[in-house]
């Protein structure tokens, strides 16, 4: 299985810092943070890796990951020429992924504590479709809540007023080949932009979206605050492994 990471985006949340660098490049414990997604690869055995990133500083992320080789993965680039949406960043990583393949897909400003490694073995074995990880969260307002309904998700709402789950969409899809088929049929959202969740609901309407569910801490690092929560969180974690 192949893995893609998306590391577009303008990080507005994060000015003045991101006027200057990415935000998936600014420090998060004792890495930029997008070296926590490739180690999340690595980790699952995925060993070729597309990283999708915007024109902004598209140097520094390869002079940080070059060919992938001291990060245990080969990588792949492709720039996104404007900010088109999730969806849309997704749709360059069509012929990456070999027809009739498997893939997963990580947002690169999503940390959390969890291996993917079951999560790859459990969709290896979906005969076909796409599944998506949740994380129990106190305000699902906030996020994408998906209607649940046995081992499938019904759909996804975008921030219910409502939300009839507890549970967040996080940034780790997988999906089939098919996906960059039903990224054609859908048309941009009132921000203008192709979203990922439209490609979910288009899964969750044939019965084809199932889903697993993070255990340990997860964060959206896309606000100061969450962005230093991660980053001594990630401390602790780098230095327990060292013991």
């Amino acid at each position: 299985m192949k893995g893609v990471l998306l590391a577009g985006g303008t990080g507005t949340r994060l000015n003045p810092m991101t006027k200057l660098v990415n935000k998936h490049l600014l420090p998060v414990g004792k890495y930029p943070m997008i070296h926590y997604a490739i180690r999340k690869f690595q980790q699952a055995g995925i060993q070729e890796v597309l990283l999708v990133m915007g024109k902004h500083s598209a140097g520094m992320y390869i002079d940080y990951l070059g060919g992938g080789k001291d990060h245990g993965v080969r990588m792949t680039y492709r720039v996104q020429e404007e900010a088109g949406g999730i969806a849309q960043a997704l749709a360059l990583a069509e012929g990456f992924v070999p027809d009739n393949e498997k893939f997963m897909v990580l947002l690169g400003d999503n940390l959390y504590e969890d291996s993917l490694a079951p999560a790859v073995e459990q969709f290896a074995r979906q005969p076909e479709g796409a599944m998506v990880m949740l994380k129990e969260v106190p305000d699902p307002r906030r996020y994408g809540v998906p209607i649940l309904h046995n081992e499938n998700i019904l759909f996804i709402e975008e921030k219910p007023s409502v939300p009839k789950s507890n549970y967040s969409v996080t940034g780790i899809y997988m999906y089939d080949a098919g996906v960059f088929d039903i990224i054609r049929t859908i048309r941009p959202s009132q921000r203008g932009e192709l979203e990922i969740t439209d490609v979910n609901n288009v899964y969750a309407a044939a019965g084809k979206l199932t889903y697993g569910v993070l255990q340990g801490w997860w964060t959206d690092a896309g606000t100061f605050s969450s962005l230093q929560e991660a980053g001594a969180k990630l401390l602790l974690s780098d230095e327990g492994d060292r013991r």
